[in-house]
This record gives structure tokens, sequence and C-alpha cells, in this order.
């Protein structure tokens, strides 16, 4: 039975279309506006954000509060 998978060699096979640009994480491409890329991305800035205000009080031993001068 032969496979209709493989190319006929007197025929060379289909160029194929290039997707199109995705992230590293997933297929998806990334877009302006309200979509799940997006979204990816603000909470890994938002983790960051909060990391940095851990920092800032663990290395000057004051809350984030004070160090904005809000209380």
């Amino acid at each position: 039975m032969p496979d209709s998978v493989t190319a006929d060699p007197g025929n060379p096979a289909p160029e194929e279309a290039s997707p199109p640009p995705s992230s590293a994480t997933t297929n998806e491409a990334p877009a302006f506006g309200w979509s799940s890329y997006a979204e990816r991305i603000n909470g890994r800035f938002a983790m960051v954000g909060i990391l940095v205000i851990v920092v800032i009080e663990v290395c000057t031993g004051a809350t984030v509060i004070h160090w904005l001068g809000l209380g």
C-alpha cells in the first residue's frame, strides 16, 4: 500500500507557507489589545514589580509605604 504522505520522486514537495510569528511560549501571534499574549506579558511585568518591592523592603528595612513617603 503506497504511503500518501511521501512526495512523488518526480514532483518536488510543495512550498509550505511560513507560519505567522508567534511568542516563545505559545503558537499565538503577538497582538495589541485584550489578548492572552498581552495579559501574559502584563502578568510577567507585575511579578517583576512585586519582586522589586520585596527586594527594596529587605534591603532598606522599611516598608514600601514608608519608602514612598506615604506613611
